[in-house]
């Protein structure tokens, strides 16, 4: 073999080694890619989504509820986590909601809210208390002191004192009255704030008193008590409309009092009243994730009884009702977790793995034609061999001696060494080998007929001769 051809497969030797160099690397740096993503999506998937919820005013019971809510999720829950916006109001938390700047918002269900905005849990049902006093008994006198507003229609004329100054309670008043047939620009509304009370008692111009609140809510009963010592026993006003107002104004319910709710004796009220009530509530946007909603409304089930223990007015939470139509829909997540319906994980992520499995088919599809690519010349080279090859059968027939076949035979020898080094290496296939192989054998019978022709020529020559 001349110097020439040693350099020659010299330099193939090394540039083979060096491309297969290039492709391990290159196949390293594909699975770091690949573990990269993988673990990427798993630290995405599994760390705890947290959730903006605004609520307000500060130092309300739905501000010490949501601020109880969110240490209990931070100490015992790794799925969702909640940051407190804390909001002047409940018009101002329902505003953050509806700009996106918050997830969940509490809002009473009576005011404006967002075109997108949904139930998620009812954190407390307030109803509405109206009462009369009966003027405080006389020394003297032994007639039982009667209250000068018997029922609504009798307030027409008259002042009410309503506790808590959101627009809200006296927007809901103007609603009984009208519906109880009183109107309502006939009735003058103070308001008071939940530290006016003996304020609220003590103001002889008033002629009849209004709360809304849960039913065990201290500052309704506090109020009770202060105007029973100041102007005398309550007498209940039944709102008689509350099932037409509950049709009319699908944001209210039809509820009853029951009797001895605010003082067993002398029992306040003695008989149950009827009235109406309004929910405050926790809201999402409808745009939330169906998982994270339902997600939310677990572990505040889950943490309820921990979190009341904090706050009592915790417990008071509860499921939305599902089957009644209402005008503020019910979240799909919350619903799902209600009612049973809530989607497996093959359920939500079952498209996704089909695309994966596509994805991956067309990764390989890529990864067999980039390795195609990669190898093009080393199959460009072994089809070169083989023409090589094809070349030389056409020099044998045509050899002059055994030593010419021999040095040709040298010569495939160390093609043949080099495509099984190809093959090994994976830069061809075992079917590009079968041609290779017909090659060969179509060689090899002609070195044997030729080697088999010199040979036979000296005997020929002699007999010749002879």
């Amino acid at each position: 073999m001349s110097s020439s051809d040693a350099q020659t497969k010299s330099s193939d030797a090394a540039r083979r080694e060096r491309k297969r160099t290039k492709t391990l690397l290159l196949i390293l740096a594909i699975g770091f890619l690949v573990f990269g993503a993988a673990a990427g999506a798993l630290y995405y998937g599994l760390r705890p989504t947290t959730l903006r919820i605004a609520v307000g005013p500060p130092g309300s019971n739905d501000h010490k509820v949501i601020e109880a809510m969110s240490e209990a999720f931070a100490s015992e829950s790794r799925t969702v986590r909640l940051t407190t916006i804390t909001t002047r109001g409940t018009a101002e938390a329902l505003a953050l909601l509806g700009a996106g700047k918050a997830e969940l918002a509490v809002g009473r269900g009576d005011l404006e809210m967002p075109p997108d905005a949904q139930t998620v849990v009812v954190l407390r049902k307030n109803f509405v208390v109206l009462w009369s006093p009966s003027r405080l008994k006389g020394k003297s006198s032994k007639r039982k002191p009667t209250p000068k507003i018997k029922e609504i229609a009798d307030l027409e004329g008259h002042r009410i004192g309503v506790i808590g100054g959101t627009p809200a309670n006296a927007a809901l008043l103007r609603v009984i009255l009208s519906a109880s047939g009183v109107q309502a620009d006939k009735v003058t509304v103070t308001q008071f704030g939940t530290n006016q009370l003996e304020e609220l008692a003590r103001d002889p111009a008033l002629d009849a008193f209004m709360a809304v609140g849960p039913l065990d809510s201290k500052i309704t009963s506090d109020a009770v008590a202060s105007t029973a010592r100041a102007r005398g026993e309550p007498k209940f006003l039944a709102i008689d409309a509350s099932q037409a107002i509950a049709i009319r104004h699908p944001r209210y319910e039809s509820e009853e009092i029951p009797p001895s709710i605010f003082n067993a004796n002398p029992a306040w009220p003695d008989d149950k009243v009827e009235t109406v009530s309004v929910n405050h509530l926790i809201l999402a946007r409808k745009a939330l994730s169906e998982t994270i909603v339902a997600a939310f409304y677990r572990q505040q089930l889950a943490l309820r009884q921990a979190i009341a223990r904090q706050v009592p007015g915790a417990a008071q939470m509860t499921k939305p009702d599902t089957e009644k139509e209402a005008e503020l829909p019910i979240h799909r997540g919350a619903a799902a977790v209600i009612d049973g319906t809530e989607r497996t994980f093959l359920d939500r992520y079952g498209d996704y793995f089909w695309f994966a499995l596509l994805l991956l088919s067309g990764i390989g599809s890529a990864g067999a034609w980039l390795r195609q690519y990669l190898n093009r010349d080393e199959k460009d080279e072994n089809t070169s061999h083989r023409h090589r090859i094809l070349a030389m059968v056409s020099r044998v027939h045509t050899a002059e001696s055994d030593h010419a076949l021999l040095a040709m035979q040298q010569e495939v020898d160390a093609i043949i060494a080099e495509a099984l080094e190809h093959y090994d290496e994976g830069t061809i296939e075992e079917q590009e080998l079968s041609p290779f192989g017909l090659v060969l054998e179509l060689f090899n019978h002609a070195i044997v007929e030729r080697r088999a022709e010199l040979q036979a020529a000296p005997l020929n020559l002699l007999t010749a001769r002879r």
